[in-house]
């Protein structure tokens, strides 16, 4: 009867979890001086596969060649895991895992 509130609390916190590191992680590159990665727009987080890794998943700037983003962010993922563990309430923080989609085109 009541087996299914947990699962529901549980999948409730991780979005909580995603939503918080979202904000985190988008206020940690907007603080870089870098400006491509300045130029890129957290479109998303979610488990993968659980709360202890996330998948963020980016979005590049016009003009700005994915690869280059992706080199940038690897250099700069102790720096944003850090901001993230700051801005959560969790013993530990959890490992990023960058995803880089270029941009989307102008119709």
């Amino acid at each position: 009867m009541f087996g299914g509130t947990a699962a529901r609390q549980a999948q409730r916190k991780e979005r909580q979890l995603c939503r918080q590191v979202q904000e985190a992680v988008s206020d940690a590159l907007a603080a870089l001086r870098d400006d491509v990665l300045q130029d890129v727009w957290v479109m998303q987080v979610e488990p993968a596969p659980d709360a202890s890794r996330l998948a963020v998943v980016v979005q590049v700037g016009p003009g700005t060649p994915p690869e280059v983003a992706a080199v940038r962010l690897a250099r700069v993922a102790g720096y944003v895991r850090a901001e993230v563990a700051g801005a959560i309430t969790r013993k530990r923080a959890p490992t990023l895992a960058f995803q880089v989609q270029p941009p989307e085109e102008e119709p």
